[in-house]
């Protein structure tokens, strides 16, 4: 589980219960009509404008927001250098036997295409459209966020509207102005809070898995196209260490035959 996103959302809540309590009138901030208000209307709105299948895989990506994902660009890195010292050595066809023990599928499609001796051209194409097609669904998980987070203050709006029209009602006892007032903002209350601590940081995110999920598979696909030229393992390192940051640069390390991680790469360099 992903602790930063829990925490982050769970010290959100707590941050504003404290605040309420401190102003010493909580029970003003609860309204089960408000709640339906605003809570059934962004669902509402939100079925409206996406399709059953859109709906239905809604709860599987929020669920990625909430898991550690941990993507190891130097571990992917070092195996395709490896791989690139392989074919170099035993030719292309030798990657047939190194497929079973490859668990990503993008790099194992990939190579079975190397093998199958595919064009250059049509593997550079076959896999970019793979990677438009990853993140094509990863914005949408991302756009229904973004719409629940605009349609929440909306209807927030829409639930003050309808108290102020309630109260408006009962002008002729200023007694209930204040308390119905109340009760007429604790909608638009709710749909900031959902919006803002809630849809939008999870569409954050969504947005951040899908940065690094895009550049590990940027760093899979130049492999592979470097690999099938020929290129010389040292010259394939250069190439994908030019995706990281400067600092983890020098965490890859190539002798020939081999890659190192860790304190072996750090004594060999």
């Amino acid at each position: 589980m992903d602790l930063t996103t829990v925490l982050g959302i769970a010290s959100g809540f707590l941050l504003i219960i404290i605040g309420i309590q401190k102003g010493g009138a909580a029970r003003s901030f609860f309204d089960l009509s408000s709640i339906f208000i605003t809570v059934g209307g962004s669902l509402a709105a939100t079925v409206v404008s996406f399709r059953k299948q859109d709906i239905k895989n809604v709860f599987s990506v929020a669920a990625i927001a909430f898991k550690e994902i941990t993507i190891d660009y130097t571990q992917t890195i070092e195996q395709l250098i490896s791989l690139a010292d392989l074919a170099r050595r035993e030719g292309l066809l030798a990657l047939d036997n190194a497929l079973n023990e490859i668990d990503d599928d993008f790099l194992k499609r990939g190579l079975q295409l190397v093998v199958d001796g595919i064009d250059p051209e049509i593997i550079k194409e076959i896999l970019e459209t793979g990677i438009v097609e990853i993140g094509e669904r990863h914005k949408m998980g991302r756009k229904l966020f973004d719409q629940m987070a605009t349609f929440a203050p909306a209807f927030g709006m829409i639930g003050t509207l309808i108290g102020l029209i309630q109260m408006l009602r009962t002008l002729h006892d200023p007694s209930k102005i204040g308390p119905g007032m109340a009760v007429a903002l604790v909608t638009t209350f709710y749909g900031a809070v959902l919006s803002y601590m809630v849809f939008m940081p999870l569409s954050a995110k969504l947005a951040v898995r899908s940065q690094e999920e895009m550049l590990h598979k940027a760093i899979i696909l130049e492999g592979i196209l470097a690999i099938q030229s020929g290129d010389n393992p040292r010259i394939v390192s250069e190439k994908l260490k030019s995706y990281l940051p400067s600092s983890e640069r020098d965490k890859v390390a190539y002798v020939r035959g081999r890659t190192l991680t860790g304190e072996e790469a750090g004594s060999a360099l």
